[in-house]
């Protein structure tokens, strides 16, 4: 499983080993892992690197240590995500071993609002690119709704291929690499998304609102998120400074 003379680290390594562990079916429902010893003497590799990979994991709400007793699967409550994953809910949830799909796409020019004219600084009268997705689980089960605005300048047209991971797409064909993102996040109802989502009209949702921008520090993408607040966590690991 570990390939002592790859340039991956190590504990990347690991990580990924944990992850497959954590995803298979055996270690479902919040089983116990083997112990780091074991772990160690079976890769051969030290506890502290086992230690390092598990770290994140265990940050990320998948696994739970007990002093004296072991670590443990967390049972799934919901989905996590991290300010350290804006970039791809997609790639995010393939990490954790979550398969998601595209439930529905649609791709349309419309006119912007405020929030958006003011960001991209267009005309009142420039048609935007507006991608919606609902995206879920295989099952049927819808877990978030996403809308994409982009900047005219990129020149993203309806035929692109938006089923694809959308910032991979956008530098493989555009030549656009994103850097950063600022994020605002909020508590709102279901409302008129209800139907969409499979909840009722006054149920919560987790509302996030994304500007995000390349490495010039010239925006890209204007994107807002519906989470379902019964399947979704919204996860963040802040160190002090």
């Amino acid at each position: 499983m570990i390939d002592h003379k790859s340039k991956i680290p190590l504990h990347v390594q690991v990580e990924e080993y944990f992850r497959k562990l954590i995803s298979s079916e055996k270690f479902a429902g919040g089983a116990f892992l083997p112990k780091e010893i074991e772990i160690a003497n079976r890769l051969g590799i030290s506890r502290n690197t086992i230690r390092q990979a598990t770290n994140k994991l265990e940050n990320e709400g998948l696994i739970v240590r007990k002093k004296g007793v072991g670590t443990k699967v967390a049972e799934k409550k919901g989905l996590f995500t991290g300010l350290d994953h804006w970039y791809s809910f997609t790639k995010e949830m393939q990490e954790k071993g979550i398969v998601v799909t595209n439930l529905s796409l649609k791709v349309e020019w419309v006119t912007a609002n405020e929030t958006i004219r003011t960001f991209f600084n267009t005309r009142s009268d420039k048609k935007i690119l507006k991608l919606s997705k609902l995206k879920g689980e295989a099952s049927g089960e819808p877990i978030v709704y996403f809308e994409s605005y982009f900047h005219p300048r990129i020149g993203v047209n309806e035929k692109d291929e938006f089923n694809k991971p959308l910032y991979s797409m956008l530098e493989e064909k555009y030549g656009i690499v994103v850097d950063r993102s600022a994020e605002n996040i909020s508590a709102k109802l279901a409302g008129a998304l209800a139907k969409k989502l499979k909840v009722d009209a006054g149920s919560p949702v987790l509302f996030r609102e994304r500007f995000v921008y390349d490495i010039g520090d010239r925006p890209v993408e204007y994107n807002i998120g519906y989470y379902r607040s019964d399947k979704f966590i919204y996860s963040i690991n802040i160190k002090k400074g």
